[in-house]
């Protein structure tokens, strides 16, 4: 069940953000790799949250979303609820102050076995155990 990366839902919505083409494109190439390397992973509350944000604030037909879940979210999701990833987040959220839903996604890349957690809601370079938060839109 290794992945190298574990991608948070802000990157999926960007893929939609046609304000800022310049995450827009960051989004796509970091999906598309995670893709074609098969070393990308998500949760289910990647996939939950995703798939709320694109069709009760950004307005994609149930078509659209039907095939953001079978072409690009369910081939990265590898992370499921179990007790074991709640005590985890409750571990993570009690050590590192995160909230308890990023203290899940935390927990999921964790489990995951990730080296990286891309998320641009996390503090860039934090290390939790062996995972870095990396925010995949900071300046270069």
């Amino acid at each position: 069940m290794s992945a190298e990366s574990f991608i948070d839902t802000n990157v999926f919505i960007y893929l939609f953000d046609e304000t800022d083409p310049e995450k827009q494109q960051r989004a796509e190439n970091l999906v598309c790799e995670s893709l074609n390397r098969g070393r990308g992973c998500i949760s289910y509350q990647v996939v939950q949250e995703t798939l709320n944000v694109v069709t009760r604030k950004l307005g994609a037909r149930p078509e659209s979303a039907r095939l953001l879940l079978e072409d690009v979210l369910a081939p990265l999701w590898r992370i499921n609820p179990t007790r074991s990833l709640y005590t985890q987040a409750l571990r993570v959220h009690t050590q590192h102050g995160y909230s308890f839903y990023d203290s899940l996604i935390v927990a999921a890349a964790l489990e995951a076995g990730c080296v990286r957690l891309y998320s641009e809601d996390m503090q860039h370079g934090q290390r939790v155990e062996q995972l870095t938060i990396v925010n995949p839109f900071a300046p270069s």
